[in-house]
């Protein structure tokens, strides 16, 4: 499968540079700084960071591919009879964090994976999606931003759309917590169901489709006034977004378990964060409607 492997990999070195380039036209300040690494057990990659904006206060586009001789356990949790196989996995991930409160945090990921053995078939298959954490709530962009994910699936089932926007919903979650993490999006892992060829082509068009969803929301919010309330509360719920990247998030668990690069790994954490005892929103205030209505299960389609 050399030549699928390598248009996945140009297709993911490219998404990086596009990803990266939209995103600082946006700040319209700061740049990412790329950091070129090399995997001692195979593989290597490309960090790209970008901090200190006039809009991205941190953020994270990176590329890897990497390979050795046994799947980690994170890999071949829902597949135990690939452990053991030789693997190669390509990806670009991504976290943002703007530095404006009323601009919500946004994560994507796109993947392939293939395991091999001598004298067997190949197993490949694909993951990734894309959702939104919004620290204040707001119904036109929750709605654009499913609006978007259900375009990108349309053309592959009418499906598809809600059965990985369900998938999403149950992934970002923190049990312990009892909340979802943001307001959802895609996520979908395991995928070829279809032929190889029909399931690159969703890849592509769940990676095309994460600038489209999130552009629009950081332009109409990025210029919004905020104080210290915001940014306190917005440093809270950022919390959550740490406990659930260093507790159930599978993408970290691999990075970790494969002796992957632990600064390109943790680059997905916020640079301020704060935590308070029991600490809970006076009612009625917007802080306490993100929890109240946004963090809910629901279709934002469908009430529209």
């Amino acid at each position: 499968m050399n030549e699928q492997i390598e248009a996945v990999k140009a297709y993911l070195l490219d998404l990086q540079d596009r990803i990266c380039a939209a995103l600082e036209t946006e700040d319209g300040s700061a740049r990412f700084a790329e950091d070129a690494w090399t995997r001692p057990a195979g593989g290597g990659g490309r960090t790209r960071v970008i901090e200190n904006g006039a809009l991205i206060e941190k953020g994270g586009v990176n590329f890897s591919h990497v390979f050795g001789a046994g799947l980690p356990p994170s890999a071949s949790a829902h597949r135990p009879e690939l452990a053991g196989r030789g693997f190669q996995a390509l990806g670009v991930s991504l976290v943002i964090h703007p530095e404006n409160p009323y601009v919500p945090t946004s994560h994507a990921n796109v993947r392939f994976f293939i395991a091999e053995k001598d004298g067997e078939a190949p197993v490949w298959w694909f993951g990734g999606g894309f959702d939104l954490t919004p620290y204040y709530g707001n119904e036109e962009d929750c709605v654009h931003w499913h609006r978007v994910a259900h375009d990108a699936c349309a053309p592959f089932g009418g499906d598809v759309y809600p059965r990985f926007k369900q998938w999403c919903d149950r992934y970002f979650y923190l049990k312990h917590r009892a909340e979802p993490r943001g307001i959802g999006g895609l996520f979908f892992d395991d995928l070829n169901e279809w032929d190889f060829d029909t399931s690159f082509a969703f890849m592509r068009a769940v990676g095309d489709a994460y600038l489209e969803a999130y552009l629009p929301i950081l332009q109409r919010r990025k210029h919004l006034p905020y104080g210290e309330r915001e940014r306190e509360f917005q440093q809270l719920r950022r919390g959550r977004y740490v406990e659930y990247n260093l507790v159930y998030d599978r993408g970290t668990l691999f990075g970790l378990q494969s002796g992957g690069r632990t600064e390109s790994i943790l680059m997905s954490l916020p640079p301020v964060v704060r935590w308070g005892y029991d600490k809970h929103p006076e009612p009625g205030t917007p802080e306490a409607r993100l929890t109240e209505y946004f963090l809910q299960e629901r279709d934002w389609l469908q009430e529209r």
